[in-house]
């Protein structure tokens, strides 16, 4: 009788066939997983575009109706007067105005005390401190906009009357903070502006956070070693690095900016005058007229009050296309080739 040896080559080929077989059954559960998460993702992708494309076919459907009975000219026109049934005209120049001037009024006021904030408790702050400063940013994330609308409307229009005073004093010569009836209430595009630029800060602030944070260390380190303060590691090393995420916070911003209703509504004295005087009250804003016109409007009405969101609609897909293009062009900013 012949043994065979152990380690011969039948029983080798005999001990690793399980461990083949096992491999190919994991390789076959990771495929089936993969091909799930491909069909889950692409239709997550497709579903999305359905929901945008369906929403702009309703709004150009409805909006249809409302122009071809407009009797003004639906971009020119200061009046709101959908449902007069001898002659109905209607416009967005004022809504136009308000919508964008309030809110790059937000803009230019949040954006840079947002990453000022960001840098403060990512960079400068010790833990102790940078930990329940961040958690109280994401906690004003949270506040409901009725409550900045009543705080707005109860503490500061009241308190904005000594910086309007201030304004039409020193800046008045510039013509737009000027105030042509002191001493009225400060229900105004500025205050909207003001009020929008609070809600919007938490945002920013969380985002550019983040994005501080993810700044390679030895970037920082590189710039230390070199000699660089403080502030010149975060100029050299830090925003160039954060400027896309900067950008992204800074867009996620101006759509809330562009959409708030509520808060706008409370504190803003809806009127038809277009002014250039930011102080004075008055203005309007297009989240701000659907909201206080839709539950009074008739069939026509509502449809202009739909045209006027499709221009909402036009406006929020430009302002993100503008920010997917600038952060496109910044790709070197991003650190990803470090």
């Amino acid at each position: 009788m012949t043994s065979v040896p152990p380690d011969s080559p039948r029983d080798r080929a005999t001990a690793s066939a399980p461990a083949r077989s096992s491999g190919s059954s994991l390789k076959g559960t990771s495929r089936l997983g993969d091909s799930i998460f491909r069909y889950l993702s692409t239709g997550s992708g497709v579903l999305l575009l359905v929901i945008m494309a369906a929403i702009a076919i309703f709004l150009v459907i409805r909006s249809g109706n409302a122009l071809s009975h407009d009797k003004g000219n639906f971009f020119t026109t200061f009046e709101w007067d959908p449902d007069n049934i001898l002659k109905p005209s209607f416009g967005i120049a004022v809504l136009v105005f308000g919508t964008i001037v309030s809110a790059a009024i937000a803009m230019v006021i949040a954006v840079p005390v947002a990453t000022g904030i960001a840098l403060f408790i990512s960079h400068y702050a010790p833990r102790r401190i940078a930990q329940p400063f961040a958690y109280l940013v994401d906690l004003l994330a949270a506040v409901p906009s009725i409550i900045y609308g009543l705080w707005g409307a109860l503490f500061l229009v009241p308190h904005m009357a000594g910086l309007n005073s201030w304004l039409n004093d020193y800046l008045g010569w510039t013509y737009v903070f000027k105030l042509s009836h002191p001493g009225s209430p400060a229900r105004s595009l500025f205050t909207v502006g003001v009020l929008l630029a609070i809600m919007v800060l938490p945002i920013i602030t969380a985002v550019s956070r983040e994005v501080f944070r993810q700044v390679p260390r030895m970037h920082e380190e590189a710039a230390l070693a070199l000699g660089a303060t403080r502030w010149e590691m975060v100029r050299t090393a830090v925003l160039p690095f954060g400027r896309p995420g900067i950008i992204s916070a800074s867009m996620l911003g101006l759509g809330r900016a562009l959409g708030e209703t509520i808060a706008v509504a409370t504190v803003l004295s809806a009127s038809d005058k277009l002014s250039l005087h930011l102080l004075d009250a008055g203005g309007g804003t297009f989240a701000q007229n659907i909201a206080l016109k839709y539950g009074e409007a008739g069939k026509l009405g509502t449809d202009a009050l739909m045209a006027s969101g499709l221009v909402l609609f036009v406006i929020t897909l430009l302002v993100n296309g503008a920010a997917r293009l600038i952060i496109a062009r910044r790709k070197e900013y991003s650190g990803a080739s470090a």
